[in-house]
């Protein structure tokens, strides 16, 4: 905000037309006003002072009623004044601010008045002359002023309620992953870096860096792009497997800053929200479905029969992370979040439905072969009120917890789970989370009439059951590391893997044969490919497990005759003479009930260029 202060004997303005279409409204009588021993704050709102509003306003009160007691003047008159910076806020927030400063100057004591935001005015002034009667101030919200700071306390909930100070606490030989959480979280040991293999894997299979865009920004090759759409798929499966009712949905992934209910939102991210400025305007790029799925769903007409109810959307989403914090496949500023929010009466009913969500999140890591350690974010009256039901929640993971206690409302959840693994190099990563609000939906004014006939506002779930996308990719990759580790071939489950079958015929003679196959197990929803190079049997199948090729197809003459198909296996390493009806009841029963996605490339392999990121690589 700039200030400039004018001590004036005399001063007279009239508000003549508007200057732009968002001028304000005025009655005639706030159209011109004359004043004598005025002190005149011409004022411009600048782009940044919506930032953090409120401390800006308390500063520029305070600087104002200072001069105002040094010069003795009898009034103030806030005028806008465009001119002092190139910088400007928007005009919605500029009126809120002068408001703002108006009331606060009100509040110290000052007899104040304001000219009409966005017209032009002629004015008069007689300056006194005298050494304070012309000053200038810079208004800023100091960057340790926009961090929210507070205290948090951290315990070990254990699953028998007992809440222990982590440096009291006695780590078991089982709960190593545990302590390596708790060290992190509470007394920030950093851990030793490196590129570990999740990052060889992933740059293999096509996840890289977008080299011409922001920094934290992918670009996903052909392979990943089919594990990308695959996961998302499933994510919606697990999200509609809940047993309540899920709609799903499609929004825009930027947000105007103008609107209360997001500049509110978005406050409680700081310095992690992505913005984007568009001429005066600013826009803040979404870091969930949160912000759309709130404005679809403030618009339904729901009823307590409706609910519970969820809204489902893969979000493109975006968070200004640190460039030393950014890792490939992790931590992103752009990602992709399969995010849930389900609408809930009471909450009650929010407790009950979290339960099946949690269920579901341990259910989905099982499947990964993984297991998670939690941390419980609680604030302080909801423990201190639900206890015994964040103790039977400890009970149903089966092990303690790393518990991390906030004061009361500074967010707009109660409680809000975390669910982190132990990567391959001994790291925490967050996959998985859910939570309870409390907040957002009177914040952006989603109601349901309830029983009596009367608006309520529902407690809102937010959960991401599997992770965002890119990170449950990476947990799927953490665990072939650790199998690797202990001598596993790496494979990638077959509902993943890019190419599910390959087709190599011994010779050109028998590509009609596999090109029959191919047809056949394409009409069943499986990927496949066929080896048509001018390379010997032994190249092509190395070829394939470069690219971990789950099951290699081999065809020659005896194939043929005997209309069989010699299968390698590459899970076990064993290789079998199938019927292509057998092996394709093999291949359903593996997939289950996991999506199938069509291919992302030709199918034979003559019509590919060699692609650089499937070949032999080094860490």
């Amino acid at each position: 905000m700039r200030l400039l202060l004018i001590h004036a004997k005399t001063f007279s303005y009239k508000a003549r037309e508007r200057a732009i279409e968002e001028g304000e409204d005025v009655e005639h009588g706030n159209r011109e006003g004359v004043f004598e021993n005025a002190l005149v704050v011409f004022v411009t709102v600048e782009e940044d002072d919506g930032r953090n509003p409120a401390v800006v306003v308390d500063k520029a009160a305070n600087d104002v009623m200072d001069v105002v007691k040094k010069v003795s003047a009898s009034t103030v008159v806030i005028y806008p004044y465009a001119h002092l910076s190139s910088s400007l806020a928007p005009p919605k927030t500029a009126i809120n601010i002068l408001d703002s400063l108006k009331a606060a100057l009100s509040e110290r004591g000052a007899r104040v008045t304001r000219a009409p935001f966005g017209w032009y005015k002629e004015f008069v002034l007689h300056c006194y002359g005298h050494p304070l009667s012309e000053l200038s101030r810079q208004i800023v919200a100091s960057e340790e002023a926009t961090k929210r700071t507070f205290d948090k306390k951290y315990y070990i909930l254990t699953t028998d309620g007992k809440l222990v100070k982590p440096e009291e606490y006695e780590f078991k030989e089982s709960e190593l992953e545990l302590k390596i959480l708790v060290d992190k979280e509470v007394f920030r040991k950093e851990f030793e870096g490196g590129q570990g293999r999740v990052q060889y894997y992933l740059r293999k299979f096509g996840f890289e860096w977008e080299e011409y865009s922001d920094r934290g920004h992918l670009r996903y090759e052909p392979h990943a792009t089919l594990i990308l759409e695959a996961v998302s798929a499933y994510s919606w499966r697990v999200a509609n497997s809940l047993g309540i009712p899920i709609f799903r949905v499609r929004g825009t992934n930027m947000f105007d800053l103008n609107v209360e209910p997001i500049k509110q939102h978005a406050a409680l991210f700081g310095e992690r929200m992505y913005e984007v400025k568009m001429d005066i305007d600013r826009f803040v790029l979404r870091f969930a479905a949160c912000h759309q799925q709130f404005s679809i769903l403030k618009d339904w007409v729901l009823s307590y029969r409706d609910l519970p109810i969820g809204m489902f959307e893969i979000a493109d989403s975006y968070r200004y992370e640190q460039r030393g914090e950014l890792i490939l496949g992790f931590r992103l500023r752009r990602f992709h979040m399969p995010d849930l929010h389900i609408l809930t009466r009471d909450l009650e009913e929010a407790k009950r439905i979290a339960l099946i969500v949690r269920e579901k999140i341990m259910e989905e890591v099982k499947k990964v072969g993984r297991d998670y350690q939690a941390i419980y974010n609680v604030t302080e009256d909801y423990l201190n009120m639900h206890f015994n039901h964040v103790v039977e929640l400890v009970k149903r993971e089966g092990k303690p917890v790393l518990l991390v206690v906030y004061p009361a409302g500074i967010y707009y959840w109660v409680i809000n789970v975390e669910y982190v693994i132990i990567d391959e190099l001994n790291r925490p990563r967050e996959i998985a989370t859910w939570q309870i609000d409390v907040g957002n939906a009177k914040r952006f004014g989603i109601k349901y009439v309830d029983e009596n006939n009367m608006d309520r506002h529902p407690i809102v779930i937010h959960t991401a059951i599997i992770g965002s996308i890119e990170r449950y990719i990476y947990m799927i990759f953490d665990k072939i590391a650790h199998d690797e580790m202990k001598g596993i071939s790496p494979t990638l489950p077959l509902w993943l893997s890019p190419i599910q079958v390959r087709l190599i015929p011994v010779s050109k003679d028998y590509i009609e044969y596999a090109t029959n196959i191919a047809r056949i197990l394409t009409n069943n929803g499986i990927r496949i490919d066929i080896d048509d190079r001018d390379e010997s049997l032994g190249k092509k199948i190395r070829d394939a497990g470069v690219e971990w090729i789950p099951y290699v197809v081999v065809v020659g003459e005896r194939e043929v005759k005997t209309n069989t198909i010699n299968v390698r296996i590459r899970k076990s390493g064993v290789q079998r003479t199938l019927t292509l009806e057998e092996f394709i009841k093999i291949l359903n029963e593996e997939l289950n009930d996991y999506p199938k996605i069509e291919s992302t490339l030709p199918l034979h392999l003559s019509k590919r260029p060699k692609l650089y990121y499937l070949q032999p690589l080094t860490v």
